[in-house]
């Protein structure tokens, strides 16, 4: 049987309207291009993110954005992190500053309430000091729309299905090759993993993905389709709860951004230089600092 098409961009506008009436519900996929060891192919935040809003929505009824590849690094402790695990190799990142993203964001939620979406699911593959941000910003933007959000950031925290106790293995570790081999197998390629202690750690490549699993990663997947579907039914009846408001403009989000966004960014996770930046000489150097604007 052929599998509904719920990725936005590829429908028709007939089709739009149909999931829309059968299910008022909209899956906001973020990631960037970013080193994910030789194994995984470099987009594997937001193809995670993206595939497996699919599966969500073709399970359960909504439509899914565009993955957004472009997301916050090299700044702050970013840099620091991608000086100490990707070193000087070319690191293929599609990233932006936080606080463009950050409003990004706000602009993304315009977007969809607009439309008349009753609830909206961020899902940001990528993790970082971001996700203590994002629930602020979400917290602002709630009190002017009328669509209910929905946030996670990383790999949706799945139930480890590892019997040996040893955990998901961290950044580009089993886990998320697992979760990666799981939605995207030909993004996944065990063959390319390194023999040797050669290279910048591995290019950023995490632990014991010599036992990544396939099989358990769809149950993995299954268990967050399943907690998101929770969270689209709550978010619908959060929404019926209440008495719409009008949609906002342009404008609007760049007065919500200068007065009541803007004025945290000193304060976020995201926008923090620590101590021990990367060397001068290192690659990372440049954007480490955070400059006084936003």
């Amino acid at each position: 049987m052929a599998r509904r098409e719920v990725r936005w961009e590829r429908m028709f506008p007939d089709e739009l309207e149909a999931a829309f009436e059968q299910r008022p519900i909209v899956y906001l996929p973020y990631g960037l291009c970013e080193p994910h060891g030789p194994l995984n192919a470099v987009g594997m935040d937001a193809l995670r993110a993206h595939s497996t809003s699919v599966l969500a929505a073709e399970r359960h009824g909504g439509i899914v954005t565009p993955a957004n590849y472009w997301h916050i690094h090299e700044q702050g402790g970013y840099g620091t992190w991608a000086h100490k695990r990707v070193g000087d190799a070319r690191p293929w990142l599609t990233a932006l500053p936080a606080w463009m993203f950050l409003k990004n964001l706000c602009y993304h939620i315009r977007a969809v309430d607009a439309l008349g979406f009753k609830g909206a699911l961020l899902f940001s593959g990528h993790s970082g000091p971001h996700r203590l941000d994002v629930p602020r910003v979400l917290d602002v933007m709630r009190a002017h729309v009328s669509v209910r959000l929905f946030s996670v950031i990383g790999t949706a925290e799945p139930e480890s299905r590892f019997p040996d106790g040893k955990g998901m293995g961290g950044h580009a570790g089993r886990g998320e090759t697992t979760l990666l081999w799981a939605v995207e197998p030909d993004c996944v390629d065990l063959s390319r993993m390194p023999t040797d202690d050669s290279g910048a750690p591995h290019f950023a490549m995490g632990d014991y993905n010599d036992t990544s699993d396939r099989r358990l990663g769809e149950l993995m997947v299954g268990d967050i389709v399943e907690m998101l579907a929770e969270q689209a039914a709550a978010l619908i009846a959060e929404y019926d709860a209440r008495e719409a408001g009008p949609a906002l403009t342009y404008e609007d989000i760049e007065v919500i951004w200068d007065e009541e966004i803007r004025p945290m960014l000193p304060d976020f996770a995201s926008m923090q230089t620590s101590d021990d930046g990367p060397p001068a000489d290192s690659r990372w150097r440049a954007n480490w600092a955070i400059p006084a604007r936003g």
